[in-house]
């Protein structure tokens, strides 16, 4: 999508460029065919030519200075709107992250009050273990601090 500030500063660019030549001098005259021309050169000596008036200067002579702080606003803007953009997709990430983790910690707390249900876990030497009931309440104390400290709803 090009951007109204975009073309405005293209199209200034543009007059810039093509103003350069119009403040140099510009000459008149007929050459021996007849014909009128136009230049940035003096006629001839043989020949008789006039100097055309120059382009007035132009209206704001901090225009291109405007411009460009202009510019830089804009871009300072997009670049602004840019790190907005991605602390949000950030903040959206982690809180998905974060109810993702206080759903598994609900469903632990769910399995842990379940005295009925023997829990069993795989030890560093990849023997298995149930876990004994000192070892679910501490379980569950760890899961419960996690849910606090996350503010887990439920």
């Amino acid at each position: 999508m090009v951007r109204p500030l975009s073309i405005a500063f293209a199209g200034f660019a543009l007059a810039i460029v093509a103003a350069g030549p119009a403040g140099a001098a510009v000459y008149k005259w007929t050459d021996s065919q007849g014909r009128i021309v136009y230049s940035d050169q003096p006629p001839p000596t043989s020949v008789k030519g006039e100097q055309l008036q120059a382009a007035p200067p132009p209206a704001n002579p901090n225009a291109a200075k405007e411009l460009a702080q202009q510019e830089a606003d804009y871009r300072k803007h997009v670049a602004d709107e840019a790190t907005a953009r991605a602390s949000a997709a950030k903040a959206r990430t982690a809180e998905a992250d974060r109810t993702r983790a206080c759903a598994m910690a609900k469903a632990n707390l769910l399995q842990l009050a379940d005295r009925s249900t023997p829990i069993a876990r795989y030890g560093a030497d990849g023997t298995r273990a149930t876990m004994s009931d000192s070892a679910r309440a501490e379980e569950q104390e760890r899961l419960t601090a996690f849910m606090r400290e996350h503010k887990c709803p439920g």
